[in-house]
């Protein structure tokens, strides 16, 4: 269901809920991107369920599907990470024209990607207790059992990550005619330089501020939300991507000439700039935040997991996230949309390239 989808299958969703028992109050559109998301209220809650159903790029080796994300959760429930518990899953196309699932709603908010501290957080306990909660749930993570995941997850060594994203670079290329040659150049160094072995764990697969719930009086986190890129994977690849999005004071910033030049005009430019002087998370280079090398301490000692090859999984990380992106700029040339991608793309590979030549340092 979209945004603006008519009142007659918003009719057809509540008539099968209420075959199954859930009687429903209201429906509200909560979110319209790679999925959309419902609130679904009760006559005894509001917000009492969240539907969830993929809108675009899930049929993408980038993601699971939808089953295995169900089942995912499902399993996650019986764990002591905060997660939406799944209520019921539905293949019945009469009410939509694929499947979805109902999970439960979770009381918090995210803090977005570019964003600062909501105003209640902004002081330096606040910001630090804060930081703790997201390495040391992601730790929690980390150090849970395999086994309940072995017949959900795929398993994925970075080098595996590195090869499979570099065939979306290739399908991207036929498709949008931009080749990216310095982010295809932190591909090949990345195959040059990985570690020889790696230890496997349940990698939630985009850990970040953005998908995590803080409670509303203090700094916790109350869920752990979007499992459908979650893999057996090297856990050191998501501390990287975590770090990727933590700025330090006196952090060097790239040169935006080339873009500037390249891309004149384009609305991302600004965002850029911003995106550039203050970090992807702003909030974390603010006073009382810990610093990139203290999280990986407090990490390294809740999971006792030494971070060794640290060049290589912080470059890992831009250059996953840049080909993510490279994924999305496709989806929207195909779909003959205006992609605003390209100077996006091309920044995320500046920084990989900066972190594999030693200028941005852990």
């Amino acid at each position: 269901m979209t945004a603006n989808e008519s009142a007659v299958t918003i009719d057809r969703l509540e008539e099968y809920l209420e075959r199954q028992g859930i009687s429903v109050a209201g429906i509200e559109v909560m979110a319209d991107g790679l999925n959309v998301l419902c609130s679904v209220s009760t006559p005894a809650e509001s917000n009492a369920y969240v539907l969830r159903r993929p809108n675009k790029l899930r049929e993408s080796d980038l993601f699971n599907g939808l089953r295995a994300e169900y089942r995912l959760l499902s399993q996650l429930a019986e764990t002591s990470v905060p997660t939406p518990e799944p209520i019921h899953y539905c293949t019945d196309t009469t009410v939509f024209d694929g499947e979805w699932f109902l999970m439960e709603y979770l009381e918090g908010a995210p803090i977005p990607l570019g964003s600062d501290h909501p105003q209640r957080f902004c002081n330096p306990t606040a910001r630090r207790t804060l930081a703790h909660g997201v390495v040391d749930r992601l730790a929690a993570i980390h150090t849970l059992s395999t086994a309940p995941f072995d017949d959900v997850c795929e398993r994925q060594t970075p080098l595996e990550q590195v090869a499979i994203a570099k065939d979306r670079l290739e399908t991207a290329a036929t498709v949008t005619g931009r080749a990216f040659p310095r982010l295809r150049d932190v591909g090949t160094w990345l195959e040059d330089n990985a570690p020889t072995t790696v230890r496997t764990t349940l990698v939630h697969g985009d850990y970040r501020p953005g998908n995590l719930l803080f409670a509303d009086d203090e700094p916790t986190i109350t869920g752990v939300l979007d499992w459908e890129t979650a893999m057996l994977g090297d856990p050191l690849t998501e501390l990287g991507y975590l770090l990727l999005r933590w700025r330090d004071e006196g952090d060097p910033t790239p040169c935006l000439d080339s873009l500037e030049s390249k891309y004149a005009g384009s609305d991302a430019l600004e965002q850029l700039r911003e995106t550039n002087e203050r970090g992807l998370a702003p909030f974390t280079a603010e006073p009382g935040s810990p610093t990139r090398q203290e999280l990986v301490s407090r990490y390294e000692q809740r999971t006792g997991y030494a971070f060794e090859h640290e060049r290589f999984y912080r470059a890992h990380a831009a250059f996953m996230l840049a080909t993510v992106w490279v994924d999305l700029h496709r989806h929207d040339v195909e779909a003959g949309c205006d992609s605003d991608w390209e100077p996006h793309i091309e920044y995320m590979a500046m920084v990989a390239t900066a972190i594999v030549d030693g200028e941005l340092s852990l």
